[in-house]
This record gives C-alpha cells, sequence and structure tokens, in this order.
C-alpha cells in the first residue's frame, strides 16, 4: 500500500482536481462560447517554474512560442553532455548560444506531453521541470516538452492537433537547419510566421531518434502522434519515431475492466473524475468512452499495430486505469511489437511525474528503468515504422 504520506496527499490533490473540474464543468454550463481557437495551457494555480538558458544542475531550459495564433508553447531542455568545449554564452541573451561554425554532438530528440486530463498540468509546472530535467540527464536526450493547449477552452481535437504541429515543426526546423544558413544574424523563417530556427536544436538534435514520452493524458497525445508519424512515413524526413514512452496512460473504454472496477476509488485519479475530464475534453456530439482518442482498441484503429513503434508502458499498481494500458500493450507483442509493460508495486497513478512524488524511490527507479529502454532503442538508430 502507498505509505501516509501519499495517502494524505492524495486527499488534498483529489480535493483540489474535483474542485477545478467541477468549476469547470460549471463554466461549461453558464457560458455557451465554442471553442478557443487560442486556448490556454496552464492554470492559474500552477507552480511554475522559471526557464534558465544557463546550465544550471546539468540542464539548460528555455521557452519558444512556435505558433503567434495560439497559447501551444515549448519548454526545452539541453543537457550539458550536448556541448564538447567551454560553455558560450552572448553579453544580450546571458544564456548558452552553440558557436557557429563547429561540430556540435548531435543527441536525440525526446517530444514530452504532460499529464492533467487534459484540463490541467502545464510544460512549465515545478513538477514537469524537474521530471524532464531528471530524464533528460539521465537519457542524455533534448527533450521538448509541449505546452498543448486544455480543454475545455479548446477541446478535442486541439491537444492532438497541437502534438502534430510540433512533430511537423521539429521536422521543418531539421530542414531549415540543413540548409547550413544557422548563424547568430539570420532570421529564417517557417511557416509559422514567427519562428526562426532554433539554434540548439539546429546544432545540437538528431530528429532521425526521436522518442515520444508522454504522462497519463500526454501518453494518450503520444500515441495518437506515433501513429500519425507512421502513416506519415518518409514525408516527415528527417524526423524518424523510434520509440514511445507511455506512462500511466488515460485509456478508457465502454466495457469496465477488473481494475476500473475494483479500484474505482483509486489514489489521485478515480474513476468520477476522469469521466468528468473526458467530458471536459470532448465535445458533446462526440462524447464515447470508446472515443479513438480515448480507447487504443477501438475497432476500425489505423495504422495496423504490426506497424507501431517500440512501446514501453508504465502502469501503477493501484491505478483504476492500468488493465487497459496492459492490454494494449498485450495486443502491441501480438503482432511483434517490442512492447513490454513495467508495473510499480505501490504505486499510484503519475507517480514518476507528480512534483511531490518525484523524490520517492518508485519514481526514481521508474526513471532508470525509462532510461534503459530509451538508451536501447535510440543506439539502434532511426529504423523506420510505416506502411
Amino acid at each position: 500500500m502507498p505509505n501516509l504520506v501519499v495517502k494524505l496527499y492524495s486527499v488534498f490533490f483529489k480535493y483540489q482536481q474535483k474542485h477545478l473540474l467541477q468549476t469547470l464543468s460549471q463554466s461549461c454550463l453558464t457560458n455557451q462560447k465554442p471553442s478557443s481557437s487560442f486556448g490556454v495551457s496552464s492554470r492559474p494555480h500552477e507552480s511554475i517554474a522559471a526557464s534558465n538558458p544557463s546550465f544550471t544542475d546539468g540542464v539548460a531550459t528555455k521557452d519558444i512560442h512556435v505558433d503567434p495564433f495560439s497559447s501551444l508553447s515549448l519548454r526545452i531542455f539541453l543537457p550539458d553532455t550536448a556541448v564538447t568545449s567551454p560553455l558560450t554564452s552572448t553579453h544580450d541573451y546571458g544564456g548558452y548560444l552553440p558557436p557557429p561554425g563547429k561540430f556540435h554532438r548531435k543527441l536525440p530528440v525526446m517530444l514530452q506531453f504532460h499529464g492533467g486530463g487534459f484540463v490541467s498540468g502545464s510544460n512549465e509546472s515545478a513538477g514537469n521541470d524537474a521530471f524532464c530535467r531528471r530524464i533528460a540527464k539521465l537519457c542524455d536526450v533534448i527533450v521538448v516538452a509541449v505546452g498543448y493547449r486544455l480543454a475545455p477552452e479548446t477541446k478535442y481535437p486541439g491537444a492532438f492537433e497541437d502534438g502534430l504541429k510540433v512533430l511537423n515543426w521539429l521536422a521543418k526546423q531539421s530542414n531549415l537547419a540543413a540548409c547550413g544558413r544557422l548563424d547568430s544574424q539570420s532570421h529564417i523563417f517557417d511557416s509559422f510566421g514567427a519562428s526562426m530556427v532554433e539554434p540548439w536544436l539546429a546544432a545540437h538534435g538528431d530528429p532521425s531518434r526521436c522518442v515520444l514520452l508522454g504522462a497519463s493524458s500526454g501518453a494518450n497525445i503520444a500515441d495518437y502522434l506515433a501513429r500519425k508519424a507512421v502513416e506519415a512515413g518518409k514525408l516527415l524526413d528527417p524526423v524518424k519515431v523510434v520509440a514511445q514512452v507511455l506512462m500511466f496512460p488515460f485509456f478508457t473504454g465502454s466495457t469496465p475492466t477488473h481494475s476500473e472496477v475494483k479500484l474505482a476509488n483509486s489514489y489521485f485519479y478515480d474513476k468520477s473524475m476522469c469521466k468528468l475530464a473526458w467530458n471536459l475534453f470532448l465535445p458533446q456530439e462526440q462524447f464515447n468512452p470508446d472515443h479513438p482518442a480515448a480507447n487504443p482498441l477501438t475497432a476500425g484503429r489505423q495504422p495496423p499495430l504490426k506497424y507501431m513503434p517500440p512501446t514501453l508502458t508504465i502502469v501503477a499498481e493501484h491505478d483504476f486505469m492500468r488493465d487497459r494500458a496492459i492490454f494494449y500493450s498485450e495486443e502491441l507483442r501480438k503482432v511483434n511489437v517490442d512492447a513490454p509493460v513495467l508495473d510499480y508495486k505501490d504505486a499510484v497513478h503519475e507517480f514518476a511525474t507528480l512534483d511531490v512524488l518525484l523524490q520517492t524511490p518508485q519514481a526514481r527507479a521508474c526513471a532508470e528503468d525509462v532510461t534503459i529502454w530509451v538508451k536501447k532503442h535510440i543506439s539502434l538508430g532511426g529504423h523506420e515504422f510505416s506502411y
């Protein structure tokens, strides 16, 4: 069983989250305005960690906006292992800037999607910042944490479209950098009209080794992007998704599983809270527990599972959503996809990513296990999964 501190924090967390869900639900009833295209990517109650473009504790971070027409934002985490020469900074910028005309060490790129039931959470939150720093250092990768638009201000498919926009943005960045026009004075604009070449990714990013990682609702986005990457094939070049990590996915369905019945009132997120979140995320006319965004095994899913990239699934003993994640992994293994499941005893939903749980033995062990698996697949290079 989880220890007393975890149980007590779970009570506080559920109270806060239920209040947020009920407030958002009430606002939807009293305010019938259509979904916002600009949206929001963070809530006022979130504890935000400031970015720091100088290397602090082995990782430099910066925030960028890649779409002037929405609140979509990115936080980039660059480990100092990417730098092979003395650190360079500029007087006006104050942070790390890759020197032009030199060889730079290339690192795999990981797109990370935070949890929060599509209605809360942030790529800039203190918990997500600490988690991404840990993963960037352990896995030796550039982490790009995606601040997708939240519901109900932006309903489905907003968050999924944001993820796809970032995947395409990464491909465009790689192609622009390959033009060889990167220097401190260049201003190369992409199709969003507001973003020039991102120097950290241009100098140090290796998009042919791209990993997707999602926590809770973020895992649903990651899995969607993996499918889109398979469908796109060479259209995404030079980006190649070599693996994905689904951490305690936010999967559901119309037929209850054993864990959904037994653990309906589980710690942190329970079944009633998740139903409220799905009601806020899915448009009313599309609400269905077997919606493709909610159930990865819904009938008619494309592409066929056998084309999916290697998929590591993380589940927790006391998470009511665990069974459906395990079922998905089993179906992937049936068609010979490398799809292991790591099951953590005495753990709860989001045990490895919530700020208050990051220092627990389970969270540390999970990060190390993810590192071993990710390093295995990024070392294999850019094998392409397409059909």
